[in-house]
């Protein structure tokens, strides 16, 4: 059964975090039963299992000190006390994950804060609104020069730049470095065209060699 049930709101914490700091939780009303000998913490993901285990600093030690702290003060208790941690996977058949998962599911808590509190979809909106900026900036010329040069898609959609996988154009040139300078020399217009002579070497001829166009 039951012992205690505890929402907490929480902003701004990782998923990871949120396991740790449950079974901190949970351990704190299962350690002040009387009589109570044994405590097993039974869980899902490996990875809290390890975090719980380690010993190393690492970037979650503010959330494993307190767990650790609890489990040593039950541990000293009495020299009867023990605690195990059990890891088993999702959908597990075991009898006591099963009876463990079914009360969670059915006293889910209903979360009193809306999605966009969450921590990741502040992490990308914070994300989006970077990069809209850099857009911004990016397609102003004044910023990247009145000479640029600018690629458009299939639709005739002038391409963006993203920050992603090395952004939309050097999977293209494939980090080739000779390739990547004739690329960078086009797209700023400084490569040795008519209009390139024309700005700055206007000495040598600047018509097309086709003939159908003046610069």
């Amino acid at each position: 059964m039951i012992i205690k049930e505890l929402q907490v709101t929480s902003i701004n914490i990782i998923p990871l975090e949120t396991e740790l700091m449950t079974i901190h939780i949970g351990l704190i009303p299962a350690i002040e039963i009387d009589n109570i000998y044994v405590i097993t913490v039974i869980t899902d993901s490996i990875t809290t299992a390890r975090k719980i285990l380690e010993s190393k600093v690492n970037p979650l030690q503010n959330m494993f000190i307190p767990l650790a702290s609890t489990i040593k003060s039950f541990l000293s208790k009495d020299g009867k006390n023990k605690n195990s941690l059990l890891v088993l996977p999702q959908k597990s058949q075991m009898a006591k994950y099963k009876l463990i998962d079914n009360q969670v599911k059915a006293n889910a808590c209903i979360l009193t804060l809306p999605n966009k509190e969450l921590h990741l979809f502040n992490k990308k909106k914070e994300c989006n609104n970077i990069l809209c900026k850099w857009q911004i900036l990016f397609a102003n010329s004044l910023k990247k020069g009145h000479y640029f040069l600018n690629f458009e898609d299939e639709k005739q959609r002038v391409i963006k730049p993203i920050y992603a996988k090395g952004g939309l154009w050097l999977p293209i040139i494939e980090f080739t470095n000779s390739l990547c300078v004739c690329f960078t020399y086009i797209t700023t217009r400084h490569a040795p065209i008519g209009e390139y002579r024309q700005r700055f070497l206007s000495y040598l001829p600047t018509s097309c060699p086709c003939s159908e166009a003046e610069i």
